[in-house]
């Protein structure tokens, strides 16, 4: 079963148009999500990215549970890079050093997915 996952990075105003570049040009991490052993245990499907005034939200869609996810992502050098780019652009500091610090963080970003639509499908005439 697939879900959707959001975090928000509080960012600096100002930093909107650099935030957006680090995003466009941020690295494909590996869409198999694998767990410490190198079993695929679920799938990255898609990834969203929204900058607005002081803040950047990132949508995943994945198929795999979260917790392996998230440490799937952890180990990804593009989603590492990425993390240490955004650092300078963030309105409130983290800590991504520690593992505590890291969970921490990703506790208080993470957004909850309440609502899902889609248009129905239209019937042939």
């Amino acid at each position: 079963m697939s879900t959707w996952h959001a975090l928000i990075y509080p960012i600096t105003a100002g930093s909107e148009e650099a935030v957006k570049e680090l995003f466009r040009t941020s690295g494909r991490p590996d869409f198999e999500v694998k767990d410490e052993n190198g079993k695929v245990v679920g799938r990255l499907l898609a990834t969203m990215a929204f900058v607005g005034t002081e803040a950047a939200i990132r949508v995943i869609h994945v198929d795999g549970p979260l917790p392996l996810v998230a440490a799937h992502m952890s180990r990804q050098p593009e989603v590492r890079e990425f993390e240490r780019q955004l650092e300078e652009y963030l309105s409130e500091p983290r800590d991504m050093v520690s593992p505590e610090g890291a969970r921490a963080f990703f506790q208080k970003a993470g957004m909850e997915n309440v609502l899902y639509r889609t248009a129905p499908e239209q019937k042939a005439a």
